[in-house]
Formats: C-alpha cells, structure tokens, sequence
C-alpha cells in the first residue's frame, strides 16, 4: 500500500544517527545514505518497500513538522516498542507517550510516542497479546 514515507529533517548527520539507533530495535536495514544528496533511507530487510526516508527539504526552506502528522512503525512485540522508546529519548528525542497499553484503540494496542530532533511525531506500537 505504501511506497515510501519521507520525513523532513534540518541536518543529516545529526538525523541520521538519530534513526540508526531508532530503526536499529526495529531490524530496519539501511537502503541508502547519501549525504551528497542530503537523504537517506531504510527498510525491512526483507522487502525492497515502502521505504522510510530522512531528507532536507529540496526547496530549500527549514523542515517543519506538521500539526496531526505523526509515522508509526509496526514493531513484533512489547519488548520491542519498549526498546525502541528507549533508543529513541537515549539518542534525544522528546517523549511523547511512555509505552503502556492504550485500549481506547483496541484491548492489544501497545505503543508508545515520541518526536524526533526536528519535531517530528512518531510512534511505535504493537498490536499483539503479551
């Protein structure tokens, strides 16, 4: 259903070592990293799509996250929306939402939120039993 998700980011360097200790719990596999480019970008390592991407803005204006816009990654398990928290505010996110159940989406909804170093929303959630 999705080829690709592209967040904006202000520095590269600084975005790209974010999202490798992020996307690491997640067993995301780095597709590209072109900082000639200013982007780069992820996937599962066993599917070519969709693709998360990090890149600078080509019009050249400052990023901006937008209000109600928020990526959520699939994560197998508990553990894993857990560990993936804890990357994420370890490599200076802001949190948004510590991982616990959330039952006004559904009794197995696991997930937790956070934002990234340029504002962006993100979650991380799973959606089976313990």
């Amino acid at each position: 259903m999705l080829f690709h998700i592209t967040i904006g980011i202000d520095n590269l360097d600084r975005a790209f070592a974010f999202y490798a200790h992020v996307l690491a719990p997640l067993n995301y596999v780095l597709k590209f990293h072109e900082p000639a480019q200013n982007w780069a970008g992820w996937k599962l390592p066993d599917a070519d799509r969709p693709l998360f991407i990090i890149t600078v803005p080509a019009n050249g204006d400052a990023p901006s996250a937008g209000n109600c816009t928020m990526t959520a990654f699939l994560a197998k398990d508990r553990a894993t929306v857990d560990a993936v928290h804890v990357a994420a505010l370890a490599a200076g996110g802001q949190d948004e939402g510590t991982p616990g159940l959330r039952p006004q989406y559904h009794e197995n909804y696991y997930g937790a939120y956070f934002r990234d170093l340029d504002g962006n929303k993100l979650c991380v959630a799973c959606h089976e039993a313990a």
